[in-house]
């Protein structure tokens, strides 16, 4: 068999065996590219899932949002190891959790301010600890803020400027650069892209990513041109395996937020997702030539910063997730990608050329992935 009827063989019988209600893909191998969909927007209807199927991709949203923050990058507006202070006034002059475990025990200045680097690898100082019990105490202030942090609810949020005067009255959990801490560095990327750009941040993403790769399925709640091809989103069965809607096709990410969130608010499809890769395998470069990113940029994107962050030994780069080696901190490893909690996931690795792509319309029930995905991974990449 080739590598289409080898992924179908694979993805359509966890489909068919209700793993999910629908799937699309697109991998791409050894010069052969599997682009495919199985099962339905509505559990057991009539409904095709298709490969242009738009779906909502939650974390998946993070490496988009980094490429435009490394073309300001590039384009001098930014610089990695600049405080935010200027552009983000409201994170200057940051005050510390002497324990990040017991606010009772007080705070203590922050010993630099927060970087652009800091903001990019996650380690502003805010943010999810895996590592310890849910929630943390910065966890339940930022949720005590009015700030929506756990799955996405686009809806949920004020604007950007109110979002981030809210995250601004607590008090960062670790030191600037000290600690990496899922998710909040991503949004705060939203805010200081759109404040460098001077424009909204999906005014950004579009001009500097979406428009030069034709992701024209991609945007913060659903383009005009793409509404039609988005489903509903289901919640996992439960005991006796009932699925609940999570958002039906006229929710949330169908209408523009007041929060465009860097980090996860983003729908897309497989080719577009497919297209963000390849413009980073290419080095940057677009199928039509024009350079997104620098060589250096895509470089310093996927090379590991930090890690390792996650039950399979990935770290991370700037603003994007990197699958170790045996090679240290600060040196090019393995594949990179991410993955959403909504059902979504990407990964390329640049040795062998291989990009693989996996949407679904349902969430994950745990932050580990679902059978379906690493048995996704193992037929992709050759394992199987």
């Amino acid at each position: 068999m080739g590598l289409a009827e080898d992924v179908e063989a694979v993805v359509a019988p966890h489909v068919a065996a209700g793993a999910v209600p629908g799937a699309a893909w697109w991998v791409a191998r050894d010069g052969e590219v599997a682009r495919g969909a199985a099962g339905t927007h509505t559990p057991g209807g009539d409904d095709p899932v298709r490969p242009d199927t738009v779906f909502r991709i939650a974390s998946t949203t993070k490496p988009v949002v980094a490429a435009a923050v490394m073309a300001l990058v590039d384009e001098g507006r930014l610089g990695l190891d600049d405080p935010v202070d200027t552009l983000l006034p409201e994170l200057a002059d940051r005050t510390v959790l002497t324990d990040p475990a017991d606010p009772a025990a007080g705070t203590v200045p922050a010993r630099r301010a927060i970087t652009v680097r800091d903001v990019l690898t996650l380690r502003l100082g805010l943010g999810m600890d895996f590592t310890a019990p849910w929630p943390s105490p910065t966890v339940v202030a930022v949720q005590a803020a009015g700030l929506p942090l756990g799955p996405p609810a686009p809806q949920a949020a004020p604007g950007p400027d109110e979002w981030l005067r809210r995250l601004a009255t607590v008090p960062l959990a670790y030191q600037p650069g000290e600690r990496w801490l899922y998710h909040t560095g991503a949004s705060v990327l939203g805010v200081l892209v759109a404040r460098a750009a001077g424009r909204p941040l999906p005014e950004v993403l579009t001009e500097r990513v979406l428009e030069p790769l034709g992701m024209t399925s991609t945007g913060f709640g659903v383009p005009e041109s793409a509404r039609d091809r988005l489903g509903p989103h289901w919640t996992p069965p439960d005991d006796d395996g009932a699925r609940a809607v999570y958002d039906p096709a006229d929710g949330q990410w169908a209408r523009p937020p007041a929060f465009p969130d860097g980090g996860d608010g983003l729908v897309s499809t497989v080719d577009d997702l497919a297209a963000f890769a390849g413009m980073l395998c290419a080095g940057g470069v677009a199928p039509s030539g024009d350079r997104v990113l620098g060589a250096e940029a895509v470089r310093a994107m996927t090379t590991e910063q930090v890690g390792p962050v996650d039950d399979e030994g990935g770290g991370w780069g700037l603003g994007i997730g990197v699958r170790r080696t045996d090679e240290p901190a600060g040196r090019s490893a393995g594949s990179y990608g991410w993955d959403g909690g909504l059902g979504s996931s990407w990964w390329t690795d640049p040795v062998t050329g291989t990009t693989a792509v996996l949407l679904t319309n349902q969430m994950w029930s745990s932050p580990q992935p679902p059978a379906l995905f690493g048995d996704f991974r193992a037929v992709a990449f050759g394992a199987r």
